[in-house]
């Protein structure tokens, strides 16, 4: 799959999504808003992608949104109504957050490896993955408010989750930058490497480790966690007791188990 600003590779089952607009920091554009989802919706589809890395060519991850799209919102939802123009503008930003919930509601695991600057709109991005990883260099800045704005596609939603309700509301409001060592003590990123080389090594080796896992049960494990997170337990248990009703008399099963007795890795069909 070819995208105009995101690099995409599939090799032993895993789809490395690489953002591309190094000579901008990557910052998002319109165009690569959609190329967002576009590129996990093929993850989404594609059985031969497994598990998916994200990442960011050049020397930053993500330096947020393109600041020439944000100048050019009021042109594109003119309209001589003021209700019209409103409703249109609601239509963007639903649309905006749907691109980045591409990463969330994609059933392959996503694992996002974080270098440079990750501002704005890239915490709001990442926060839809479900594991973060950064390099020494990395760090985090939840910028909305330094453009006089209210951050609007996920973080807010998201990064309590992630880091607590008072940690998040801090870097809400400070807009500080958090290192990449601070966004593992608080829990931002699961892990912080010394350098982006030896991140980036890691993250591909956990990404293998999972692409060698059954696919159907990876798929599955997904989406139960995803549930569980926005439900009670009780009703997080009713729904895992459903799934495995209609899922767990895999040939998967059959596979795991005699790989394990006969000492051998286990061969998965996608």
């Amino acid at each position: 799959m070819q995208l105009e600003t995101i690099k995409i590779t599939l090799e032993n089952h895993i789809a490395h999504i690489a953002l591309n607009r190094a000579d901008k920091s990557n910052a998002m554009n319109e165009t690569m808003w959609h190329d967002i989802r576009r590129a996990f919706d093929w993850v989404d589809a594609e059985p031969e992608a497994r598990v998916a890395v994200l990442s960011g060519e050049g020397k930053n991850f993500c330096a947020g949104i393109d600041l020439m799209l944000m100048m050019g919102i009021k042109q594109m939802i003119s309209d001589d109504c003021e209700a019209r123009s409103r409703e249109k503008l609601r239509r963007l930003i639903l649309d905006m957050q749907d691109c980045l919930s591409s990463l969330e509601r994609c059933r392959k695991p996503v694992l996002a490896a974080i270098h440079g600057a990750c501002i704005g709109g890239g915490i709001d991005m990442v926060s839809a993955a479900d594991m973060r990883y950064a390099s020494e260099d990395a760090y985090f800045s939840v910028k909305e408010l330094d453009i006089g704005m209210v951050a609007d596609v996920g973080t807010l939603q998201r990064l309590p989750r992630l880091v607590g309700e008072g940690r998040a509301r801090e870097l809400a409001f400070t807009c500080r930058n958090v290192s990449g060592q601070e966004a593992e003590r608080i829990n931002l990123v699961n892990r912080c490497f010394a350098d982006r080389e030896t991140m980036m090594s890691e993250v591909m080796a956990m990404a293998a480790s999972i692409a060698k896992k059954s696919p159907v049960s990876v798929r599955g494990t997904k989406e139960v966690l995803n549930y569980s997170r926005d439900h009670s337990v009780a009703e997080g248990l009713t729904f895992v007791a459903g799934w495995n009703a209609a899922m767990l008399m895999s040939a998967d099963i059959q596979e795991a188990i005699m790989a394990s007795m006969q000492k051998r890795e286990a061969q998965f069909h996608n």
